[in-house]
């Protein structure tokens, strides 16, 4: 990447549209939930491919960070393969980093495959939803995956508090929100502190938790993805201004929240002017590892 040509880093994209598999419609009913949770406009009918995702980025000279989430144990639906998600980030790495998602419950497969997506295929980090893997973060069976990230000196993803994932479907289609307390990342910080720990979103409703977290753990960021910044809590735009400035990161959910939107909504936010590029930009490069000098 040349980081310098980039207007900022988007450190939250999902692949949504496999090119080398057919869709997987066993779990569809969650996606139109989400869609209507979030408002999301799809064009043509449908979410975008990972070549739509790359050019809308390119177009916009936003890099970003991709991957999937598997959750094949808790929901069943085949994952998009994260080689796939790994060649496309190689093979557009002007704009793309490749983060890889394995479900815990795969144990120390899990972690094989793991050192092999970071060895041969260049993955850069890993995101985990525990709500929908059903597990809390702490949970041992995890530890076999997190050892392999911390030994490459990775970042790990967690999605945190509410989810628009099985919004106002029936039971909220068997999805726990209890898996995505933050506190349980309190733990995983500790005993793996040289491990960067990314707590994905707007906690609501633990939102003091990730600011708490966040600062008392060194290895521990929040990114805030998934909400309009008009909906930021006062607290979390004042932390994100003074002691956490920086480890805050620009993420959008894109498809669900397209940059666009993120962008224009933070502007309206009371963000000091030397605030701003650590949150779009700077932040992310640190966490990354994108350049030595920053």
């Amino acid at each position: 990447m040349d980081i310098d040509q980039l207007k900022a880093i988007d450190t939250h994209v999902h692949a949504e549209v496999s090119c080398c598999q057919p869709p997987d419609l066993f779990a569809k009913e969650f996606d139109e939930a989400a869609d209507k949770y979030f408002g999301t406009v799809l064009k043509q009918g449908r979410r975008p491919t990972i070549p739509e995702t790359i050019e809308h980025y390119r177009e916009r000279k936003i890099g970003f960070v991709m991957f999937t989430v598997d959750c094949e144990a808790n929901i069943g639906r085949r994952r998009i393969s994260n080689e796939e998600v790994a060649e496309f980030a190689q093979n557009n790495a002007d704009i793309m980093i490749a983060f890889a998602s394995i479900d815990p419950h795969k144990g120390k497969f899990g972690a094989r495959e793991a050192r092999r997506l970071i060895e041969d295929h260049g993955v850069r980090g890993f995101k985990f939803h525990p709500t929908m893997q059903g597990f809390f973060a702490n949970d041992r069976m995890a530890y076999p995956l997190y050892e392999v990230i911390a030994e490459y000196g990775l970042p790990a993803v967690f999605h945190s508090g509410h989810s628009g994932m099985g919004s106002g479907m029936r039971g909220g289609g068997g999805l726990r929100l209890k898996y995505s307390e933050p506190i349980y990342l309190d733990d995983v910080a500790v005993d793996f502190p040289d491990m960067k720990i990314v707590i994905a979103h707007p906690s609501w409703p633990w939102q003091e938790q990730a600011l708490s977290i966040a600062l008392h753990k060194p290895n521990v960021y929040i990114d805030l993805s998934g909400w309009s910044p008009k909906y930021f809590s006062p607290e979390l735009v004042k932390y994100a201004n003074t002691l956490l400035r920086n480890k805050v990161l620009f993420a959008s959910d894109f498809p669900l929240i397209r940059p666009d939107r993120w962008l224009e909504d933070f502007d309206t936010l009371d963000i000091k002017p030397e605030v701003k590029p650590l949150v779009l930009k700077e932040n992310a490069v640190r966490l990354l590892g994108l350049r030595t000098e920053a």
